[in-house]
């Protein structure tokens, strides 16, 4: 005899337990709610799936199912927007980019999560715990309002990957103090000491063509100093470029001014063109598909892992690839630490970038059954143990007790940059005309990179661009 009612819904299916009183005893049916899920294909996002088939057990009792659907990043926004706009309602769960929550919210498909912390306060109290930075970014819409919709899944900063068998080599320490009067960065703290004249020096001092002397013998290829994005698909240079711009004084577009911020006058600010020639200087020094606009954050892992560049500028998220003798031909002979920054004029190093990571988002025709055991897999990923557990796999935590934990910097070489990167974190723009704002940047930061327009120029046509946009939405006065 069965008891168990299902109800199918458009994406999943979701029941209620039903008991039946069967000689005096209570029988419970367990009920099946899918959650199913977009996500980036990428290593946080598989030791998440990872963690879930091995480790979630429910407390409902329910059976849970993740039904994760992996996208590549360069289609994921386009994937995501195409099914959210379409109708098909086809996912419950989504790891969205932080920049999709003011489009995604205004155009009625993220749920707000603010009764479903206000419901539980002990979970609320682990979220207030966030650092306030990658809060605001993955949570908040508007732009650090109490407005929240995303519980973070994988936050992440950029970091400087680099190969301590080149720069701690002695020969080409002491060829590089000789040339530029200055040591050679080769510690953890000593990359993290480094401004981005600095990076460039390594970049200019370890151009060496094939058979060239490298570290004591001949470099088997084309060596280059230097990497960082550069590349015109989604968001990659831009995610780059806000970093030198804040850094070096300027800045872009504020949301959280509006409408009395502006554009012109700001994002083609003197500052700001110094930034990007500075950006636009470096690239000399990488390997040519730098100059081709497609150093996306792929291409320039792929050329680290193969041994091709002495250090690069990259998120942690694609870190694990390079620590794995399987896919990285270095995977011994690594060293982390914070980005290049800026001096300023105390003498202090600023360090502004620009956050990466994403938040986990409900859609807004998510069934009550399944908005429940969704919240229950949030907490469960947000507890102390499995963020320790996802540290520890190569993912990394914004809780404050969790990082700050002592043990924490030794799950991975580039823990040690991560607590400190955080303070230094802001974030691109979450207003609905995102991608309309960042499409146009990006093709324009292309024509610089590629040697087709000067930075004032790119600038200039960004900033008019985006004052008669946000003029036009009313978002700039």
């Amino acid at each position: 005899m069965t008891a168990t009612t299902k109800i199918k819904g458009v994406m999943a299916a979701a029941g209620f337990a039903a008991s039946l009183m069967v000689g005096g005893a209570t029988i419970s049916y367990a009920d099946e709610v899918t959650l199913t899920m977009a996500v980036p294909d990428w290593p946080p996002t598989r030791i998440m799936k990872k963690f879930f088939d091995e480790q979630y057990k429910p407390k409902s009792g329910n059976t849970v199912k993740l039904d994760v659907d992996f996208i590549p990043w360069p289609d994921f926004y386009t994937r995501v927007n195409a099914s959210l706009t379409s109708g098909e309602q086809k996912y419950n769960f989504i790891v969205s980019d932080s920049q999709w929550l003011g489009a995604f919210v205004e155009g009625g498909y993220f749920r707000k999560i603010n009764d479903l912390l206000d419901a539980d306060p002990e979970f609320k109290k682990t979220f207030m715990e966030i650092h306030p930075n990658p809060l605001n970014a993955y949570a908040t819409y508007p732009h650090k309002s109490e407005n929240y919709y995303g519980f973070p899944q994988f936050p992440d900063v950029l970091v400087n990957f680099a190969r301590k068998d080149i720069i701690c080599h002695e020969e080409e320490q002491k060829n590089f103090q000789a040339k530029y009067n200055k040591k050679l960065p080769c510690t953890g703290e000593e990359l993290d000491a480094m401004t981005w004249d600095d990076f460039r020096n390594v970049g200019e001092f370890f151009r060496r063509k094939k058979g060239e002397m490298l570290a004591g013998k001949p470099a088997e290829d084309d060596f280059y100093g230097i990497a960082f994005q550069a590349g015109k698909a989604y968001d990659f240079s831009s995610m780059q470029i806000n970093g030198f711009i804040w850094q070096m004084g300027g800045n872009i577009w504020d949301e959280t001014q509006a409408p009395s911020g502006q554009a012109e006058g700001v994002v083609n600010s003197p500052e700001a063109v110094k930034a990007l020639e500075t950006y636009l200087s470096l690239i000399e020094y990488m390997p040519p598909v730098a100059k081709t606009g497609t150093m996306d954050i792929f291409k320039e892992d792929e050329l680290f892992r193969e041994g091709k560049v002495a250090m690069a500028v990259n998120w942690i998220g694609l870190g694990e690839a390079s620590l794995d003798p399987k896919t990285s031909k270095v995977s011994d002979k690594l060293v982390f630490g914070m980005m290049p920054g800026t001096k300023g004029p105390d003498g202090k190093m600023v360090r502004w970038s620009n956050i990466g990571g994403q938040p986990f988002v409900l859609t807004t025709w998510t069934t009550d059954a399944q908005i429940k055991e969704a919240v229950e897999f949030v907490k469960w990923w947000l507890s102390s143990d499995i963020q320790h557990q996802f540290a520890a796999a190569g993912g990394q935590s914004a809780v404050k007790s969790v990082y700050s934990d002592p043990k924490y910097v030794t799950y991975r070489p580039w823990n040690r940059a991560w607590a400190p990167s955080l303070d230094w974190q802001k974030d691109v723009w979450h207003v609905p005309q995102f991608f309309e704002l960042l499409t146009q940047q990006q093709d324009q930061f292309d024509l610089a990179i590629t040697g087709k327009q000067d930075a004032k120029t790119t600038l200039d046509n960004i900033a008019k661009f985006q004052q008669n946009l946000l003029t036009e939405v009313g978002l700039i006065q």
